[in-house]
């Protein structure tokens, strides 16, 4: 089996990025990046990736050089057996040095790896979890990833929604969440009233409000009678030191962050230097599986917890749930809950929620998700 194409596809959404203005739930991302990796045996595989999709489609098309440092995805793989998923990273990764090794570049050599895992296991037939070599779980507990709402009664109404779909745990994040801290604490102090004492509060408090430690630890103190699961990603990405010194406080609640770590060795720095409780890489941004079996290794040597970020179609809730599978122990994963019909439509058979709030691992060969082609033409724009 070989690589025949690597196509990058944009989609637009109808609906703008917007902040919720009530209590009305947010639409999502403006536009989605998708990859779909051809086979000479008519296999493919595909990926969604939380990136700039136009700047990722020309990572893809990108020609190439001749220095095999500074060249496009495309022109390294096409030929390839994507069963060899070690050595294509590393000629990807190597490949695109002069301009990669984080952002954008890895992004699309994370989405690319999705997809030939994709294609391994529907030639195998078998589920990817069973190619990571471990199922430890068929149903995963789901938590709502939402946007904070304005005011108290809007979260109020939020919650009740949330919880009237069967969710056992909400997370807030971003939205109007660092503007006024009086107000942070009287949205999650709301949260908390209307979701009663059993149900997993969450919160991603945005790391672009340029926090120091100090005020993060304040904040904590103040948020702590509200018994939030954890804090997410409250400084900057690469500060681990201010990270380390919020730990150093001795504050109770979970430190949890890396959506926008990459690679083994990144996230071993986000570790053993932040000191935080629990890694959250993302599939489409981290390196794809292949690195997400060293993110595990360096999480379980450290003693920490692994909960995959998973904010954008079932593609990726589909490849977090299995990497959710192949763990030793489980949190919980992400379930995007914007209201964007063009995350929703263009998958044949979307991930459900049960009643009590659990996601079933995918059991189908390879992701175990099926693409609406047409779906996608219709949003399409390139």
């Amino acid at each position: 089996m070989r690589i025949t194409d690597v196509e990058g596809i944009i989609l637009k959404s109808p609906t703008e990025y917007l902040n919720p203005e009530a209590s009305e739930e947010a639409s999502g991302v403006a536009y989605c990046f998708l990859i779909k990796v051809s086979t000479d045996e008519g296999i493919t595989g595909w990926s969604d990736v939380e990136t700039a999709p136009h700047v990722a489609a020309s990572v893809i098309s990108s020609p190439e050089t001749g220095c095999q440092m500074i060249d496009g995805l495309k022109s390294l793989v096409v030929g390839e057996d994507p069963f060899e998923t070690e050595r294509l990273w590393d000629k990807v990764y190597r490949g695109t040095i002069y301009y990669g090794r984080r952002g954008v570049a890895l992004q699309v050599l994370s989405g690319f790896d999705i997809a030939c895992h994709d294609i391994i296991g529907k030639v195998t037939q078998r589920p990817i979890y069973k190619i990571l070599g471990a199922g430890y779980r068929d149903k995963v507990r789901a938590y709502a990833s939402t946007l904070f709402r304005p005011t108290p009664d809007d979260m109020k109404k939020a919650c009740e929604y949330y919880l009237a779909k069967g969710f056992t745990a909400i997370k807030f994040g971003w939205g109007v969440f660092g503007q006024d801290r009086k107000n942070d604490i009287a949205l999650v102090k709301a949260a908390r009233e209307a979701v009663g004492n059993d149900i997993e509060i969450l919160v991603d408090a945005g790391w672009k409000c340029n926090r120091s430690a100090y005020d993060a630890i304040e904040l904590l103190k103040q948020l702590d009678e509200y018994r939030i699961f954890w804090l997410e990603d409250f400084l900057h990405p690469e500060c681990y030191e201010g990270y380390q010194k919020v730990k150093e406080a001795r504050v109770s609640t979970r430190l949890a962050a890396g959506e926008q770590e990459c690679t083994g060795w990144g996230f071993r720095e986000l570790i053993q230097k932040g000191k935080i409780d629990v890694v959250q890489p993302d599939i489409s941004r981290c390196g794809g599986f292949t690195q997400i079996r060293k993110i595990m290794w360096e999480a379980e040597v450290a003693g920490v917890d692994v909960c995959p970020h998973a904010w954008l179609t079932d593609l990726l809730t589909a490849a977090s749930l299995h990497v959710n599978a192949a763990l030793p122990r489980s949190l919980f994963l992400e379930y995007n809950v914007s209201s964007s019909p063009m995350l929703r439509e263009i998958i044949k058979n979307p991930i459900e929620i049960d009643k009590n709030g659990m996601m079933s691992v995918p059991q189908l060969p390879g992701l175990g998700i099926d693409i609406d082609e047409a779906a996608v033409k219709k949003f399409r724009i390139n």
